[in-house]
C-alpha cells in the first residue's frame, strides 16, 4: 500500500519583532493584558518589500534542503494562505517561479488557520493515488499587511511566517496516518476580510472605512466554537484510528490562543510535556503556525522516528481539522 510521509520541514520568520511593550505605545492595551488572554509576548512583522511568496520561499528552501532535494524534483507546490501576493495570480506560482521549480503544477490553498491541514489532506490523497510523487506544501501569511492597527482586539493577535513540509511516499510505518476535515459556513461573518473581493471591491470608500483590514465581530464566540471543534476533532481522529490520548507523543495545535491550546490538551488528558507551542514568541501565524511550529519540533529534537503527533487546527470559514502522524 503506498502512503504520504512528511520527509522533510522548514520554516521562516520575519527579523523584525514587535513586543506588547511596543504595542502599549500604539494602542490603548498592556502586556500583562495580551498575556494573559492570549500567551502571545511578541509576534513577527515582515518588511515593507516583503511579501508571502518571499516568506514561504525562505521556508521552502530550508525544507529541500534537509531533504536535499532540488527545486526540479518537485511535482506539485501548494500554498495555504489567506494574505496572497496578489488576488491573481496564486501566491503557489510566484513561489514556483522564485524557486525555478519548472516541473510542478501549482495553486493555493484558501482555508485560513486551517489551511495547512487542508493542504496536508490534499497532498496524502494525491500521493496515495500515485497522481504526484513528491509535493511542496507551505503555510504562508504576512497578516501585518492586513491588520487594523487601532483595533486592540486584533492586532495583538497576528504575526508573519512560513512553514513548509515536503511530502513524499512511503510503505513504512512513518507516514499520514489519516486526516480529518471540517467546516461551517454558516458563521463566516465571525472572523473575515470583507473588503477586496466581489462583494466589497476596492474603493476609497472600502479603505476608508477599513473594510480591507481583519475583522472578528466577536471574539468569545470565537473562542469557545474554536475551543469545542478542536477538542472535537482531535478526539475523533484518534477514535477513527482506535488510538488513545495517551498514544499521542506530541499535540501541535494551531497556536491562536495558549487558553485554547491549553483546553484541547486539557480535553485529552495530555501532560505539559506533549504540548508544543510557540505562540509567545510568534503570535498566530494563522495557516503558518503548525508548519513552523511542526519544524522548530523537529529541530530541536522535540520529535522522534515513531512519535504519534496529532495536529489540529480552527480557522475562518469556519473551518476547522486535524491529522494524525506517526513520524
Amino acid at each position: 500500500m503506498r502512503y504520504s510521509r512528511i520527509a522533510a520541514t522548514g520554516s521562516y520568520v520575519p527579523e523584525r519583532v514587535l513586543t506588547n511593550f511596543d504595542l502599549e505605545k500604539m494602542i490603548d492595551t498592556s502586556d500583562e493584558w495580551i498575556l494573559t488572554r492570549t500567551g502571545i509576548s511578541e509576534r513577527r512583522l515582515s518588511r515593507d518589500d516583503e511579501d508571502t511568496s518571499d516568506l514561504a520561499e525562505r521556508a521552502s528552501r530550508e525544507a529541500m534542503e534537509a531533504m536535499g532535494i532540488a527545486p526540479e524534483d518537485l511535482d506539485l507546490i501548494m500554498v495555504a494562505t489567506i494574505t496572497p501576493t496578489m488576488p491573481l495570480p496564486s501566491t503557489a506560482c510566484f513561489l514556483q517561479d522564485k524557486l525555478q521549480a519548472r516541473r510542478a503544477a501549482a495553486f493555493d490553498i484558501a482555508a485560513a488557520c486551517s489551511g495547512f491541514i487542508y493542504g496536508l489532506s490534499i497532498a496524502d490523497s494525491f500521493i496515495r493515488t500515485g497522481t504526484y510523487h513528491t509535493i511542496l506544501l507551505v503555510g504562508s501569511e504576512a497578516l501585518s499587511k492586513i491588520v487594523d492597527w487601532t483595533d486592540r482586539n486584533t492586532c495583538v493577535l497576528f504575526g508573519d511566517g512560513a512553514g513548509a513540509v515536503i511530502i513524499a511516499p512511503t510503505e513504512g510505518e512513518s507516514r499520514i496516518i489519516s486526516t480529518h476535515l471540517y467546516s461551517n459556513g454558516s458563521y463566516w461573518d465571525l472572523l473575515m476580510q470583507p473588503g477586496g473581493g466581489s462583494r466589497y471591491p476596492i474603493s476609497p470608500e472600502i479603505i476608508e472605512k477599513n473594510l480591507h483590514k481583519i475583522k472578528m465581530m466577536s471574539g468569545n464566540e470565537v473562542f469557545k466554537i474554536a475551543t469545542r471543534a478542536m477538542e472535537d476533532a482531535a478526539i475523533s481522529a484518534l477514535k477513527h484510528n482506535g488510538l488513545e490520548p495517551s498514544d499521542v507523543d506530541l499535540l501541535i495545535a494551531h497556536q491562536a490562543n495558549h487558553r485554547i491550546i491549553r483546553a484541547v490538551a486539557q480535553r485529552l488528558r495530555l501532560p505539559e510535556k506533549n504540548v508544543f507551542s510557540n505562540i509567545a514568541k510568534c503570535g498566530n501565524t494563522s495557516a503558518a503556525s503548525i508548519p513552523i511550529a511542526l519544524d522548530e519540533a523537529v529541530r530541536s529534537g522535540r520529535v522522534k522516528e515513531g512519535d504519534l503527533l496529532l495536529l489540529a487546527a480552527f480557522g475562518a470559514g469556519l473551518t476547522w481539522g486535524s491529522a494524525v502522524i506517526r513520524w
